[in-house]
């Protein structure tokens, strides 16, 4: 009698264990994943993510890189992160940004001085990345207009000192990560960034859009061509093809050295772009304010500048200053006029200034807009002068730049600052051949 009650425990026993054994089982099956951000494809996702990183293990999934554009008005860093996932086209979870001025051209007499800044945008790169990944993170610098308008052994000097600076850091550092950017490398890099954050790189069927860039040294054009009499009509240098994300595309790009809004207003108040002699120069222009008198400083030298005496009326006089200026410094694009294109830079500034966008939230633009705001506020100086003296001759350069391009009155531009909160420069499209580079090695 006593057996077959034991058999009753030991079968109870073990319906139990069993139970406990479906139980955990099943929990461990349905528990939810711990949640991560939504990487960014295409426009419209969901937006990027903050800046808490996860575990280390979780971190091999991510590839990180550290972007310095060294303009020629200020130093800009670009900390990147990318989810990687064996997939084609890499996903941007995550920019960390910020700028400093001046431009490290400022400190071409005086190389040293510019290392303040260089380690406080390195230290940012530092508390934005995981140790763990620091050393398989690559840091680039790449200057631009500032540096190649300078003295080749200053500006030689000022990418030593940055050089070393990289080297000490804890991040990858090779002989080519300081570097001046080519002018075309500068507007192919950022088209790849503008088609990429709108979606057109993801596939060989989706259209892309073209870009204007307007920096403060040179200016840059560049479109994927449409009409085969484009890449066959153009000088053999401005036509570039070139491997992203398993495709290969052709685009009409190429950057005018000197035709920056900062090297051009130098141009057009009647300077030299290189520094005189003294240490101040007086320059007289037509479009300034008659009684206008002012200090202006560009690069290391600070200029004196005047309004030239009351005669022919303003906005007509600076036109045919700035006209003398550009003539025959810049191709016509014929096709440029039915393809959507992107400004940015001073485009989009000056927009800023004229109240035609919001600074935050950008917009669009017509030609004809920059044409009739330079009428208005060339016509006006004298009676309510602007708040920058120099609105009248930038917003007739614009006007004439653009019209020069090929681009009629009615063309209208698109204006980002952003999109989908990444930077629209050259940095993320930059950021993306260089480490395509490395894998090469």
């Amino acid at each position: 009698m006593k057996r077959p009650k034991f058999a009753g425990v030991f079968l109870f026993v073990s319906c139990l264990l069993a139970y406990l054994m479906f139980v955990k089982h099943h929990y461990s099956d349905t528990k939810p994943e711990t949640y991560r951000i939504p990487p960014f494809h295409l426009p419209g996702s969901s937006k990027l993510g903050d800046n808490r990183f996860a575990s280390t293990a979780a971190a091999e999934n991510f590839q990180y890189g550290i972007m310095f554009d060294a303009g020629s008005t200020g130093t800009r860093v670009h900390i990147f992160k990318f989810q990687i996932d064996n997939q084609e086209v890499p996903a941007l979870t995550h920019e960390t940004f910020r700028a400093i001025k001046p431009g490290l051209s400022a400190y071409a007499d005086d190389p040293e001085k510019c290392t303040a800044g260089i380690m406080e945008l390195l230290e940012l790169a530092e508390s934005s990345i995981p140790p763990s990944m620091w050393n398989i993170t690559p840091v680039v610098l790449k200057a631009t207009a500032g540096l190649r308008l300078l003295d080749g052994e200053k500006a030689k000097h000022l990418l030593d000192q940055v050089r070393t600076l990289f080297l000490e850091s804890p991040f990858v550092s090779r002989d080519d990560s300081v570097s001046i950017m080519d002018g075309t490398d500068e507007g192919i890099s950022a088209w790849i960034t503008v088609n990429f954050l709108n979606g057109g790189l993801h596939s060989a069927d989706l259209a892309t859009v073209g870009m204007l860039d307007l920096g403060g040294g040179s200016t840059q054009i560049t479109f994927s061509p449409q009409d085969e009499k484009t890449i066959q009509t153009s000088p053999i240098d401005y036509i570039r093809s070139f491997q992203m994300f398993n495709n290969t595309h052709t685009v009409y790009t190429h950057s005018y050295l000197g035709l920056g809004l900062m090297s051009a207003r130098l141009t057009i108040l009647g300077g030299v772009d290189s520094s005189p002699l003294g240490s101040s120069t007086e320059l007289v222009s037509p479009c300034l304010a008659p009684e206008y008198s002012g200090r202006w400083e560009h690069g290391d030298t600070v200029y004196t500048v005047r309004g030239q005496k009351a005669g022919e009326p303003v906005y007509e006089a600076c036109l045919t200053k700035v006209e003398k200026v550009l003539y025959r410094k810049v191709m016509k694009v014929s096709e440029g006029a039915d393809m959507d294109f992107y400004a940015f830079s001073y485009y989009y500034d000056r927009a800023v200034d004229l109240g035609v966008i919001e600074e935050e939230k950008g917009g669009t633009i017509c030609v004809s807009d920059y044409i009739d705001a330079a009428k208005r506020v060339c016509s006006s100086l004298s009676v309510s002068p602007p708040q920058s003296p120099f609105l009248c001759l930038d917003l007739v350069y614009i006007s004439v730049l653009l019209q020069e391009l090929g681009f009629p009155p009615q063309k209208q531009f698109k204006l980002a600052r952003t999109i989908n909160q990444v930077e629209t420069s050259w940095a993320l499209g930059a950021t993306f051949h260089y480490i395509e580079s490395l894998k090469k090695l």
